[in-house]
């Protein structure tokens, strides 16, 4: 009866919490927000001040216009040879080179702005040193790395990778991984494992909003923390403009919940606010962890649609690879304290019965100069023999990616990749679709779902390997944000991800590789595919 009754208070706080005005904060002014303080947004700030500059030239200082012009030529030309020079992306330089070539008052204080890191110097530093302790904490298995080695050499050597330069993340044995073909199934092993925590939760998303997702949700976690348990919530700054007023962490922390927002929007521009937190990590006593790209909102259960059926896909995983994920919960966490992670990372994991496999659980951090999200998949397309199967919702692809895609296809490799019907960005949909024909005729499929929109992030490759996260094809998740996911090998589950790969296609249309069936239908966004791309690096 105690129980009930303290189940019936949690309901009610929590209730009081939904009830108390969230909704008031509008979609359209996280619009204006985010674009205000995006790169983006900055970019049209130094246009309409050159703008300005110019109106200002010609109408006062008129016979100073050959000099602007000259002087624009001769910076443009110095631009040029600096960046040719520079070590970035070549997709990267040819956008610069563009926006420089068009816009020099624009495009060098721009670069230049971009380049300096503004604003996040500090948080680079701190990284790096809590990355340096995680790896202390999370030592590699010589034999587990051989035994994987011997068994796959290629693999064994990816595994180097992300155990060296890719952020000392070890590969795993005594794991059980378990794959969700949705979001819904995932929500409901989330509710199972959550009443069986005995010591602490950890909640790491990228979205966060209220409904019936979130609701469930809280109530259990305020139920665990009156009984004592460390209960931990935080979630990206971009929820405050969107989702959750800004008083948010008080409101949980009321219910005895420990509540952080990483990276608040502040009132002044910084490149700083284009590294947002795109992880969503949920461990339970370190022993259970979730990840993939089911965030928690009522649209990724399919409570509520906004652009049809949604399709996504979760993980679960038990035993020793649920260390890793704790381990980049910490990391985050500990950004502006002592970090805790012996206390958390020492404790022995039991192995699960149906443990199988290899697991490297990894996150990839926008400041340490590692795209290990792209360097993952680019991997496994480089290694594939038989097929690479791929879920993901945006396709907007620098030159290294694309080039992996169309040569693992002109090596005879089934590269077939599964995209949204119905899109959620109109301007992301429309570079999608300029990246089509050149994959097209290189061998590549490509399918669109047609119920809806697909979310899911998730490769499987021949079989045998797998990833599943929260990392997409484009530029935001490949360079701009954090993020996570989970390597496999030889678990149990991959042939559940290439059977769900299967069962979806089955609702897809084949795009035909012919530009006239790309964009019919599609003129405006062909126009504008083709001039965002351009600049794509840059949104």
């Amino acid at each position: 009866m105690q129980t009930d009754q303290l189940k019936e208070n949690m309901k009610d706080k929590v209730r009081n919490i939904e009830n108390s005005g969230m909704r008031l904060i509008k979609k359209g002014r996280m619009g204006l927000v985010r674009a205000i303080f995006s790169r983006f947004g900055l970019m049209l700030l130094l246009l309409l001040m050159q703008v300005g500059l110019l109106f200002s030239i010609f109408r006062w200082f008129g016979q100073l216009v050959p000099h602007y012009f000259g002087s624009s030529i001769l910076l443009t030309v110095g631009m040029t040879l600096y960046l040719l020079n520079c070590d970035m992306d070549n997709s990267v330089k040819i956008t610069w080179l563009v926006v420089i070539a068009v816009l020099p008052v624009v495009g060098v204080p721009l670069f230049f702005y971009v380049k300096s890191n503004v604003g996040h110097n500090l948080l680079q530093k701190r990284l790096l040193e809590l990355e340096s302790k995680t790896r202390e904490q999370l030592p590699q298995e010589q034999a587990t790395l051989e035994k994987l080695s011997a068994e796959n050499p290629g693999a064994g050597s990816l595994a180097r990778y992300l155990n060296g330069r890719g952020g000392g993340f070890p590969v795993r044995e005594g794991t059980a991984a378990t794959y969700f073909p949705g979001g819904e199934a995932k929500f409901e092993a989330i509710l199972r494992q959550l009443e069986k925590a005995e010591k602490y939760i950890f909640v790491e998303y990228f979205i966060i909003d209220e409904g019936v997702m979130w609701g469930n949700i809280l109530e259990i976690l305020a139920r665990k923390a009156a009984e004592g348990l460390d209960v931990r919530v935080m979630y990206d700054g971009t929820c405050e403009f969107s989702t959750l007023p800004r008083d948010y962490p008080k409101r949980l922390e009321a219910l005895g919940i420990r509540c952080k927002v990483f990276s608040p929007v502040m009132p002044f521009v910084s490149t700083h606010y284009n590294y947002r937190d795109h992880r969503k990590i949920l461990v339970i006593d370190g022993k259970v962890g979730f990840t993939g790209g089911v965030n928690l909102a009522d649209e990724y259960i399919n409570r509520v649609e906004k652009y049809g059926r949604w399709k996504d896909a979760g993980l679960m995983l038990e035993g020793e690879g649920v260390r890793s994920l704790t381990a980049l919960f910490l990391q985050q966490w500990s950004i502006l304290r002592e970090p805790e992670l012996e206390e958390f990372l020492s404790q022995p994991i039991p192995v699960p019965e149906n443990a199988k496999g290899f697991v490297i659980p990894y996150g990839d951090c926008p400041l340490d100069g590692e795209r290990v999200g792209e360097m993952v998949y680019i991997d496994l397309l480089n290694r594939a023999r038989d097929y690479v199967h791929i879920f993901t919702p945006y396709l907007i692809l620098d030159g290294e990616m694309e080039l992996a895609l169309r040569f693992a296809a002109e090596r005879g490799v089934d590269v077939h990749l599964i995209l949204p019907g119905v899109p959620d960005k109109k301007f992301a949909y429309a570079l999608a679709k300029t990246h089509y024909a050149a994959l097209l005729r290189s061998g590549v499929k490509i399918s669109e779902w047609t119920p809806g929109f697909v979310h899911a992030k998730a490769f499987v490759v021949d079989g045998r390997e797998a990833v599943v996260g929260t990392i997409n094809l484009d530029y935001r998740s490949l360079y701009h944000h954090f993020e996570n996911a989970v390597w496999m090998n030889d678990t149990a589950c991959i042939s559940d991800i290439e059977r769900d790969f299967q069962q979806t296609l089955e609702q897809c249309r084949t795009v035909e590789p012919t530009n006239e069936s790309i964009w019919q239908h599609h003129p405006f966004l062909h126009a504008a595919g083709v001039l965002l791309k351009a600049i794509a690096p840059l949104m």
